[in-house]
């Protein structure tokens, strides 16, 4: 039986203060390109009413140019507690960028340290910023001096497994004034293949003050419990494990605070969510949002006779009506019970 640790419970039972801010949930929802949008974020505060949410990442160069602010920014009023997640290698523009984010709502501006795709690195963002760690000092402290709200940071544990830096980084960016740091437990190498190494998440609480979070491999409410349990972490981020199942950082959550497990949702209340999301992508966005909705609408449908063939149809699907009678097909089977569930669901394979 899943239980928590006495220890563990007694910390998790208080809030976690990042500098001056408080949130009253361990679980916070990772920053995701592509998918944590508004809509997405909406969804995710249903089920977990007080975690911290993130924005996608914002490109602090690209902010410098324009007029006005990107719909990456736009921010809910009712969907505090928030974090606005920024970019970039340029400590001034990020500064800049930070009060743009603060002016928007953020009540935390995180600065991504971690992001192993190509195009963000060879441009000094991201992970990069591993093998530069003078340059994400004079970020983090630019930044600070340039807002009111906690500045936080979140990266990798090295470049490489020869480049393993995160200890040295990590009391860098707490001596510059972060007030809180994220570990994914993987190198930028590894991309997101292979095992996340929570023993390095330990040895960074170890040695900061500040809160450090741990992130990887949190596909589920007894993978975030191990982790917290192995780490010493204050607090658990889900990245991958929400993609089609917005209902991972409530689960944690009510988890951490009751002690008790919610049921599962069911393969109808899974393909609900996904015909709701779906229309509200297309509301926000237009056709544009039914694009996107093609990747979440196959990341819903898991767990059901059929789904397999239903992934292929959703993932070309045209217009909002198309991809609305196809999900309502599939939830007309499953109600009738003559469709048992037969494929093996592996949330993790995403």
């Amino acid at each position: 039986m899943l239980s928590l640790s006495p220890t563990l419970q007694s910390k998790l039972s208080q809030p976690l203060k990042i500098g001056s801010f408080e949130v009253k949930s361990r679980v916070l929802q990772s920053p995701l390109s592509g998918v944590t949008d508004l809509v997405f974020r909406r969804l995710v505060r249903r089920y977990a009413p007080e975690s911290m949410l993130y924005t996608e990442m914002v490109n602090a160069t690209g902010l410098h140019y324009v007029k006005e602010l990107p719909k990456l920014m736009e921010v809910d009023p009712n969907e505090r507690p928030i974090s606005i997640q920024l970019f970039d290698c340029r400590p001034d523009f990020l500064a800049e960028a930070a009060v743009k984010a603060v002016g928007e709502g953020a009540d935390t501006v995180d600065i991504n340290m971690g992001c192993p795709v190509n195009k963000i690195t060879k441009n000094g963002g991201g992970s990069s910023l591993l093998r530069q760690p003078e340059v994400a000092e004079a970020i983090v402290r630019e930044v600070v001096k340039a807002v009111d709200v906690p500045v936080t940071v979140k990266t990798r544990i090295g470049w490489s497994d020869k480049e393993i830096t995160i200890l040295d980084f990590a009391k860098r960016m707490e001596d510059a004034g972060a007030k809180m740091i994220t570990v994914h437990g993987r190198t930028r190498a590894q991309g997101y293949n292979g095992n996340a190494r929570w023993e390095w998440i330990a040895k960074v609480k170890e040695i900061l003050s500040i809160p450090v979070i741990g992130n990887g491999d949190i596909f589920s409410v007894e993978a975030a419990v191990r982790c917290l349990e192995e780490t010493g972490a204050d607090g658990v981020m889900c990245s991958r494990g929400t993609l089609g199942y917005p209902f991972l950082v409530g689960e944690v959550d009510y988890f951490l605070k009751t002690g008790e497990l919610l049921p599962e949702p069911t393969p109808i209340q899974r393909m609900e969510c996904a015909r709701e999301h779906l229309y509200a992508l297309w509301e926000y966005k237009g056709d544009r949002g039914v694009r996107q909705a093609r990747k979440h609408m196959t990341w819903y449908a898991k767990g059901f006779m059929g789904a397999a063939e239903l992934r292929g149809q959703l993932s070309v699907v045209e217009t909002v009506q198309q991809g609305l009678d196809l999900i309502d097909r599939a939830i007309e089977k499953l109600s009738s019970g003559s469709e048992p569930e037969d494929e093996v669901v592996n949330l993790a394979v995403v």
